[in-house]
């Protein structure tokens, strides 16, 4: 039992001295810490590529393998969207998560120059949340049809969507037509009969 406490203490004097080398040597990082074994660090979006290029070829870390590139859209902040990028370590078996953000306009420079199977995944984030990327040039939808409108991931994107897709058996082929709603919105009131009954219990 007193070893395992004993690794835990090591573990967590591990954890702390990994990052403050990586502070001392980035010391762009606007925030750093742990979730589990994952290392997570945000940058602005302007310092994406250098940290990326860093973290894969500083000898000490070598965050060769990029294992995924994901979004988030958090509709009410100023930058709405935020972009994690996942690296593996396989030398060290370490995991690192760098984090970024930006708004619905402002584009976000492409990491193709440092792994090129992020391209990929910034099409797909492209696509289902309209996020730009600049200098890769295979941005296309790939999951929605070309003449799809909007980006379907957003949170302000409605989940019926905007047109619905059927077959037309006159025509013999699939047609697509605005959105008919069976009923307005409308404005519920959740009170009930049982509210003014509550007084007498």
């Amino acid at each position: 039992m007193r070893s395992l406490k004993n690794n835990h203490v090591l573990s967590n004097v591990f954890k702390k001295k990994f990052l403050s080398n990586l502070n001392h040597n980035l010391p762009i990082i606007l925030s750093s810490g742990y979730l589990q074994q994952t290392v997570v660090i945000t940058v602005k979006p302007r310092d994406l590529i250098f940290v990326l290029n860093f973290l894969k070829l500083q000898s000490q870390l070598q965050y060769k393998l990029l294992t995924a590139v994901s979004c988030v859209d958090y509709p009410f902040r100023k930058n709405r969207f935020e972009i994690a990028y996942e690296l593996l370590s396989v030398r060290f078996n370490s995991r690192i998560r760098v984090k970024t953000f930006v708004d619905e306009v402002t584009p976000l420079q492409s990491a193709v120059s440092v792994f090129p199977a992020s391209t990929w995944w910034e099409r797909e984030i492209w696509d289902l949340f309209g996020v730009f990327f600049e200098k890769n040039d295979e941005i296309k939808r790939i999951l929605t049809d070309y003449g799809f409108e909007g980006h379907p991931l957003r949170k302000d994107f409605p989940l019926s969507g905007y047109v619905e897709s059927r077959y037309n058996d006159q025509l013999k082929r699939v047609v697509s037509e605005p959105l008919e709603h069976a009923q307005e919105f409308r404005s519920f009131d959740f009170s009930t009969g049982w509210s003014s009954h509550s007084l007498y219990l």
